[in-house]
Order: C-alpha cells, then sequence, then structure tokens
C-alpha cells in the first residue's frame, strides 16, 4: 500500500482540539473496526508539539470526564471509552528498548485497543506497526500537523478526516 498522507496547519490550540474531534469521529463512527482490529497511531514531536493535546482532545470529544495526563512519567494512561480501551504511552523515559518487552506492553495493542504511543523510537523494533504517524511541528505560536496513513485502516481513518474537514 502506497502511503497516503494529509497536512494542517494548526494555528490556533483550538485547531488542534478540531483536527482531534475530527479523529474521533472516525473512531466513534467506526466501534466495531476498532473492537475487531484496533488502531496504532505514533505520534512525533518535540517537546511541547501537541502530542497529548491531540490525545486529550480525541478523549474529550469521546465524552471521557477524568483527567488526561501525560504519560510521560507512567508511561502509559489508559481509558475506557468507546467499549474499547484508549492507551497513551509515552516512552521517553526507556533506556533500552527491551524494556517494551520486559513489561509486557505488546498486550495493549491490537483487537479493543486505540493505542497512540510517542517517542516511539525508543521501543523499536518491539512496538507494533502504526496504521498512521503524525508528525507534530511548532510553526510561531502554532502548529503543522502530517498524517501519514502505513495501512489500509490508517487510510481509511485519513479519507474520513479529509471528506469531513471543509
Amino acid at each position: 500500500m502506497a502511503d497516503f498522507s494529509l497536512s494542517f496547519d494548526l494555528p490556533h490550540p483550538d485547531d488542534t482540539d478540531a483536527l482531534g474531534a475530527l479523529f474521533a469521529g472516525f473512531m466513534a463512527r467506526n466501534r466495531a473496526l476498532l473492537t475487531e482490529h484496533g488502531l496504532t497511531v505514533r505520534l512525533y514531536g518535540d517537546l511541547g508539539a501537541g502530542k497529548t493535546s491531540f490525545v486529550r482532545a480525541i478523549l474529550r470529544t469521546l465524552n471521557f470526564q477524568g483527567p488526561v495526563k501525560s504519560p510521560t512519567f507512567a508511561l502509559v494512561e489508559t481509558y475506557p471509552v468507546l467499549g474499547i480501551t484508549l492507551n497513551h504511552f509515552d516512552f521517553y523515559r526507556f533506556e533500552d528498548p527491551m524494556e517494551f518487552e520486559d513489561a509486557g506492553f505488546r498486550d495493549f495493542f491490537g483487537p479493543g485497543f486505540a493505542t497512540f504511543t510517542e517517542w516511539t523510537e525508543k521501543a523499536e523494533p518491539f512496538v507494533p506497526d502504526a496504521d498512521i504517524v503524525i508528525d507534530l511541528t511548532h510553526v510561531g505560536l502554532g502548529r503543522h500537523a502530517r498524517l501519514t496513513a502505513k495501512s489500509d485502516l490508517g487510510r481509511s481513518v485519513l479519507e474520513d478526516i479529509q471528506t469531513r474537514h471543509a
């Protein structure tokens, strides 16, 4: 499958939230697909680029009411939504990729999970392949997002976002 990408300028924090809401909309309309196949998303960007803000926007759109924290110190935060579990990993503190295997984190991916990872390169090659890669970069006071599909499921998500983004 050839990569399929979308790019968005996000000059204001509300724009990041709106993109997260579009992403969440796909998830809400396709719960059965997430239950059956799962979804894996890799988030790339410098500190403060908006990775956790994006995940928070998804969770808020899906009516998650509790706190949404950066997983930097906990390594993973889990959230029950849509009858699945959304996992948000941050591997920044890993010193050795084997920590992923030793902790049994592979069990947090696959059917019934939407899993978002930060600093994924610190856990490679053990992290399962991504359906979508999202690169967030600072642009002035705002951000730029590039979303790239790496699977047929990822392409479906991005095509849905493209159709609904106006």
